[in-house]
């Protein structure tokens, strides 16, 4: 069976822009054999639709964004700038291309790993992008299409504490140089504030 507090596909089948949102202080785990590497999941940014200029599915069904249309609650993971693996939750219903790309996380389990992957970086750096986070867990395009909600998953996510709203701020989502308007502005870009909160340690020395 999964684990007690392993989240349910009901919770990926919502709106993409509530799932990234409410994705912020939940617990991000990665499995390896024997070992648990996690942290808690503060950025997120929501991708959602063909008419979303940003979003991967704007060109419509293909081999890469096939996961895209299927059943939420699947990793949607896809290699950029010929280096770097991202990790995105497939969301909505089926046939409704969505994800949410998660941006950073809090290490908390694994750190002594965590830290070897990331070459001696300090610790405000190991896993405060999407690729960074990718490199410390060891996550790339063999997960593509895992099932995060399957007992004994290599990648699922744990329930975390409640993030009140006035505890997040929204921008709009990093990188889009060449995405229109107003895609490329709308503020689907989630992030956990730190100021006063455990992961303030992490952001104020970066």
């Amino acid at each position: 069976m999964p684990h007690a507090s392993q989240l349910t596909r009901e919770f990926y089948v919502r709106d993409t822009r509530l799932v990234a949102r409410q994705l912020l202080g939940m617990r991000l785990v990665r499995r390896e054999n024997d070992l648990r590497l996690s942290g808690i999941i503060v950025e997120t940014e929501a991708y959602r639709g063909e008419e979303d200029q940003a979003c991967h599915a704007r060109v419509g069904r293909t081999a890469r964004t096939q996961v895209m249309y299927g059943p939420p609650g699947h990793a949607y993971i896809y290699f950029t700038y010929g280096m770097h693996w991202m990790l995105n939750f497939v969301t909505e219903g089926e046939g409704y291309p969505a994800a949410v790309l998660i941006r950073a996380i809090y290490p908390e389990e694994g750190l002594d790993l965590i830290q070897a992957r990331r070459n001696g970086q300090p610790r405000p750096r190991w896993t405060d992008g999407p690729a960074k986070l990718c490199q410390a867990l060891n996550i790339d395009g063999r997960l593509h299409g895992l099932d995060l909600c399957a007992p004994h998953s290599e990648i699922f996510v744990e329930e975390g504490v409640p993030i009140s709203d006035a505890s997040v701020t929204n921008a709009p989502r990093v990188g889009l140089y060449t995405v229109p308007e107003p895609w490329k502005s709308i503020h689907w870009n989630f992030q956990l504030k730190v100021k006063g909160t455990l992961f303030e340690e992490q952001k104020v020395s970066s």
